[in-house]
């Protein structure tokens, strides 16, 4: 590994963990960035999981005083996110790498025509709800009646599997899927999503390293600079909402997805 893939690698790293702390879509700098370092599809997205997971521990102890009012919640929704994790990195790992190669645009295209749209589609189906009443035992100020629903883990269980198997997207479509859910306060849907992403990558990642999957000398490199990152984003987003991180990351996932259309 040269010294520029390192130094590619790290940024990526960082700028991935941050961005995932704060709104999702981190694996659109991560991904590309050990493709570009020579990893095969399958490898680098195993690797970038790997790498992205000390990130999104960290990322969800920074919101442990958010998540103590979701105490009665986090199991059912932390299984739902166990099992589809395990379930779409099994999928990866079947697919192969000719496979995942033809996907990736595609996925990519995906990731970011809903993280750009995730506002309007959360806001289009609340308003098509009664507003609901908070549940005994939620958090303070309601938004929590949507976590214990059947509805509710289903969802989360699909986008496990969608997390499992490729990323990209994974912290928006659960952002979604949760203020849809009910879930109104920013800050709590943030935490969620934090720590059911972690418990996502913790069974992927744990899946990847016992099929051998895992490139370790770009993975530790990524890790450090990709936990780093995640600290500092969480603790970021909890003072500072801004549309500029928003509007950044669909212009990083447009120019990615259409840099490998034109390369399939």
């Amino acid at each position: 590994m040269s010294p520029a893939d390192l130094a590619l690698i790290g940024a990526g790293g960082f700028a991935a963990g941050a961005v995932n702390a704060i709104a999702g879509g981190g694996t659109f700098f991560s991904f590309p960035a050990l493709l570009a370092a020579g990893l095969s599809p399958v490898v680098a997205n195993a690797s970038n999981s790997v790498a992205l997971w000390p990130g999104s521990l960290t990322g969800a102890w920074a919101y442990r005083q958010e998540l103590a009012g979701y105490r009665r919640y986090l199991l059912p929704m932390g299984v739902a996110s166990f099992l589809g994790g395990a379930a779409g990195g099994l999928l990866l790992l079947g697919a192969g790498d000719a496979r995942f190669a033809a996907l990736i645009p595609w996925l990519l295209a995906f990731a970011t025509v809903l993280f750009a749209l995730s506002p309007q589609l959360s806001a289009l189906v609340r308003r098509l709800k009664p507003s609901p009443q908070r549940l005994p035992g939620g958090p303070p100020g309601g938004g929590d009646h949507g976590a214990g629903s059947p509805a509710g883990w289903l969802a989360q269980l699909l986008v496990s599997v969608y997390g499992g198997f490729f990323g990209a997207g994974m912290g928006i479509l659960m952002m979604a899927s949760l203020q849809i859910g009910g879930h109104d306060n920013v800050q709590h849907v943030n935490a969620l999503k934090n720590l059911m992403s972690a418990v996502i990558y913790s069974v992927t990642v744990l899946t990847f390293i016992v099929a051998g999957a895992v490139s370790w000398p770009h993975t530790l490199a990524m890790l450090l600079t990709a936990s780093a990152g995640g600290y500092a984003g969480a603790r970021l987003a909890r003072r500072l909402q801004g549309p500029w991180l928003r509007w950044a990351v669909i212009a990083v996932g447009s120019a990615l997805t259409l840099y490998y259309f034109a390369k399939a």
